[in-house]
């Protein structure tokens, strides 16, 4: 079963000129945020819409140090990088989610959500 939520992009695969996929997380109950999961590659078009978007992340990012893999039962390390966490996306996920509240299956991009702040979307977890 699949349904759409938002949450913020704290990450992405490629360059930020053209991004492949997006790292989101959501903010905990002490507005931190945390890794919820990935987004399905983005096509040529959504990554050139990103680019104009996105701002790298600064030294005080809340995954600073943090290593993501490439896949589930797997430890090669994927390479990120951090962007400011201050755009929200709609996503469609499966309902499906591991031990630690993420989204088992990758997000695929919906829209982008101007009309929302990270401050505004569900807590992680939700």
């Amino acid at each position: 079963m699949r349904e759409t939520q938002d949450a913020i992009v704290g990450a992405v695969t490629g360059p930020l000129t053209a991004p492949r996929s997006l790292l989101l997380g959501r903010l905990d109950a002490e507005g931190r945020l945390q890794y919820t999961g990935r987004s399905t590659t983005l096509s040529a078009t959504a990554g050139t819409v990103f680019a104009g978007l996105l701002s790298p992340a600064t030294s005080r990012h809340p995954w600073t140090g943090w290593t993501f893999s490439t896949g589930w039962g797997t430890s090669e390390p994927l390479n990120v990088t951090l962007v400011k966490p201050d755009l929200v996306v709609e996503v469609g996920v499966d309902v499906a989610r591991d031990g630690a509240g993420r989204w088992r299956h990758p997000a695929r991009w919906h829209r982008i959500r101007p009309d929302l702040t990270p401050d505004e979307t569900p807590l992680s977890g939700s």
